[in-house]
């Protein structure tokens, strides 16, 4: 995506990512280099030198993590590592040094919202209501009549609880059941997965969209959702309520601003590195977030949004860029 200018003050030098084209890869299916069937790190390596000469100034790529691919790697089970389908850490550090010498960034999927089911951290949780990890996710006992705990949906069509019959709990999934939510309220789960942003920010990476991040934080008294008034006859099920306790509440700032922070470490390295949140918010919330003081200006998260998911005025459904100015 090319992501619009606004307009500098006296004398400042704008960003590279306010004029800068990024360049969306899709690993599985850019350049297979070994002849598997699979595209793979060599052959995004391979052709860098190509994507510069087309005036690309950063190359996103969709997951590349170690995963059991259901969701097409948006199932992470180990966060720093790289699924054998695409290569290894060595071709990736590759890659990152053939970036770094035509002047090509390269920014990845972060998706700190959910793992895999195949993830240690989860097949610990659920080994018992006493896992060390029990709390790194969202489990709750069931409604008095045996079934899901609350009314809170799947993106993906369902009740967003799946029952653990060994433990008798339900986990909560904002997306398919083979992808539990992690429970970001539990300070070790913060400092985990900011880890992982240092793991890739050490290895040379420039930035991270950051995927699903309007789920991060849910309510903590596991209120349902009410009903959506708008809601029509085929309209997906999802959207027959309003996920005002499952997405976009007010706290998620704080571990906005603690990435930004992460981020900022790092910027004597190479410069600044950009975050780009996918939001389903009106365009008036995001200004909010990202000018008036919900994050102090210094650990404002997103320089952009991620121009797929932004929504127009007070429709959630609207597709429309916005290009925001750092803070």
């Amino acid at each position: 995506m090319t992501l619009s200018p606004p307009r500098a003050g006296h004398g400042d030098a704008l960003p590279w990512w306010q004029l800068g084209v990024i360049y969306q890869i899709y690993p599985r299916s850019f350049l297979d280099s070994d002849g598997d069937g699979v595209g793979d790190l060599p052959g995004i390596t391979r052709r860098l030198p190509y994507l510069a000469w087309l005036g690309v100034d950063a190359v996103w790529l969709s997951p590349i993590y170690s995963s059991p691919m259901i969701d097409f790697g948006y199932d992470v089970s180990d966060h720093t590592a790289i699924d054998p389908m695409f290569g290894t850490l060595a071709d990736f550090d590759t890659m990152i040094s053939e970036a770094r010498r035509i002047g090509v960034r390269v920014l990845l999927d972060y998706i700190p919202n959910h793992t895999s089911v195949e993830h240690a951290w989860f097949t610990n949780a659920r080994e018992s209501r006493r896992s060390v990890r029990r709390e790194w996710y969202l489990w709750h006992d069931s409604a008095p009549d045996g079934g899901p705990p609350n009314n809170w949906r799947s993106v993906f069509g369902g009740s967003a609880w799946t029952l653990d019959p060994p433990t008798g709990h339900y986990y909560y999934h904002a997306y398919l059941p083979e992808q539990p939510d992690l429970n970001w309220r539990h300070q070790p789960v913060r400092d985990a997965m900011l880890d992982v942003l240092r793991f890739w920010l050490d290895r040379g990476v420039d930035g991270f969209r950051v995927d699903g991040l309007r789920h991060l934080l849910k309510d903590h008294r596991w209120r349902d959702n009410p009903p959506d008034r708008n809601f029509r006859a085929g309209m997906p099920p999802y959207d027959e309520l309003l996920p005002v306790h499952t997405t976009d509440l007010d706290e998620v700032h704080e571990p906005i601003a603690a990435m930004r922070r992460v981020l900022n470490e790092h910027a004597h390295r190479h410069g600044e590195r950009i975050l780009i949140g996918e939001l389903y918010v009106p365009i008036g919330a995001a200004r909010a977030l990202l000018r008036h003081g919900r994050v102090r200006a210094a650990d404002a998260c997103q320089h952009a949004p991620d121009r797929h998911r932004m929504a127009a005025g007070g429709d959630r459904r609207a597709d429309r860029a916005l290009p925001v100015p750092a803070t």
